[in-house]
């Protein structure tokens, strides 16, 4: 068991480069603009959002090398996509330069979405598999708020202080890569390649309680069962592709982003002043670590729906509560207090959930695709979705934003309630078997 931690965590730390790159950026976002006489509008397309799109890219296209040349040799591409971003990022000298560089990091981010959940997901026990999958969570806030404690203490070295911040990303980047090289190849990927002893070998060690030539019988069942050209769009897997879209459609829906990205903004509009909005916007990061830590103990001991619905019961009522604040003028740390709220039913529901359970749902031969269709949903809204705030807080207003993701939480409430699927403690295998079959069987769920 010893190995397979620290084969996932390993696989996890994409997601801590994941949080890394994603916000490194904001401490060098002012400070670009004005070095490069940027205009808003190019300054946000293309020298700030061009890692975004190439995030979206990594998520539609990463399902093609998972798939075709493995979880293990994906996971080191992406750890050198995000050394040589970090690199040229530094020492770019024209925003051009400076765009191509974290294109080709938000690649990785894309990628790392699909490759790592499904590793992990695959060389995991099925009793400890939410855990282990939940480490990749983890690593992404954990990554986020080292960032910004980063660039807190790179902040003041110089001019060339955003050199430095960008730059460092390629320490973890390049550690990252060299142990990523230590891990075994998927057993589940083996198998579809026919490379059986190889498979036996890192099964034994997955478990070594269990007889591997049965487990191996499963799975190679599975891949018998399977029809040479099949995709996830094909009838069988119309369940498991409406619950990867509608976990992740819902995840955005919440407006996670919106709050991570305009924190600050968002509590200066409820009356508070910039620091205090900006110290506030550091405890949500902290309170989001924490809560993903808690939902990580709780995955494999409560249930995947259990925490959906504690985090669907949460976001109902926070977001009604920030909603109230903005319609009756409620002002001061009451809106801190609902965002606080907000924030732990996030990481603690959809925050640990979603790429554990999207994971989980396709069978071995697709799940690289299906991890790339539901990462692809994510991230475009994910692109979308705070990309509309400022437009409709100036327009409508935040009291019915808030109106209605609250309401979109209703309905994933329902979702949840009716359609979603427990997993906890099921085999891959049997999940596969059970969610693709039109005349479903119900799960299971092993003690």
């Amino acid at each position: 068991m010893k190995k397979i931690w620290v084969w996932s965590i390993t696989a996890a730390l994409a997601g801590f480069l994941f949080g890394f790159d994603t916000v490194v950026i904001s401490g060098a976002d002012k400070k670009l603009q004005v070095l490069w006489d940027s205009s808003d509008v190019f300054h946000g397309v293309v020298v700030i959002g061009m890692a975004l799109w190439g995030t979206v890219v990594g998520a539609i296209l990463g399902g093609i090398p998972t798939n075709k040349l493995g979880r293990k040799k994906t996971l080191i591409w992406i750890g050198v996509l995000y050394t040589i971003s970090a690199l040229g990022s530094a020492f770019a000298n024209d925003p051009i330069t400076f765009a191509i560089f974290r294109f080709i990091g938000g690649l990785g981010v894309g990628a790392s979405t699909i490759a790592a959940p499904a590793y992990i997901s695959e060389i995991a026990p099925a009793k400890d598999r939410g855990k282990l999958v939940g480490l990749y969570q983890f690593n992404i806030v954990f990554g986020i708020l080292i960032a910004f404690f980063s660039n807190y203490l790179l902040n003041n070295i110089g001019e060339n202080a955003w050199r430095w911040m960008l730059g460092v990303e390629a320490i973890p980047a390049a550690i990252y890569t060299v142990f990523a090289l230590t891990i075994p190849k998927s057993p589940r990927w083996l198998l579809s390649k026919l490379k059986v002893d190889e498979a036996r070998n890192v099964l034994a060690v997955i478990n070594p309680g269990q007889d591997a030539e049965q487990l191996m019988l499963e799975i190679k069942t599975e891949n018998e069962n399977t029809v040479s050209g099949e995709n996830i769009f094909m009838k069988k897997y119309r369940f498991p592709l409406i619950l990867a879209f509608c976990i992740a459609f819902f995840n955005q829906l919440s407006g996670i982003n919106a709050f991570l990205y305009y924190a600050p903004r968002i509590l200066e509009e409820a009356g508070l002043g910039a620091s205090t909005a900006l110290l506030s916007s550091i405890g949500i990061g902290v309170t989001n670590m924490l809560f993903t830590l808690l939902g990580i103990f709780l995955i494999d001991r409560m249930g995947r729906k259990k925490l959906m619905y504690i985090g669907s019961v949460g976001y109902i009522i926070s977001l009604s509560l920030v909603a109230c604040a903005f319609f009756f003028n409620w002002e001061g740390m009451s809106v801190a207090v609902f965002l606080f709220l907000f924030i732990a039913a996030h990481a603690i529901g959809q925050g640990t959930v979603i790429w554990v359970f999207i994971s989980e749902i396709f069978p071995n031969h697709l799940r690289g695709y299906g991890q790339s269709f539901g990462s692809s949903v994510h991230w475009i809204l994910a692109a979308v979705v705070p990309s509309l705030i400022p437009i409709l807080f100036t327009t409508i207003g935040p009291g019915i934003v808030f109106s209605f993701f609250a309401f979109m939480m209703v309905l994933q409430l329902l979702f949840v309630a009716f359609v979603m699927p427990e997993t906890k403690g099921v085999s891959l295998e049997a999940l596969s078997k059970s969610l693709a079959r039109p005349d479903r069987v119900k799960i299971k769920e092993n003690s």
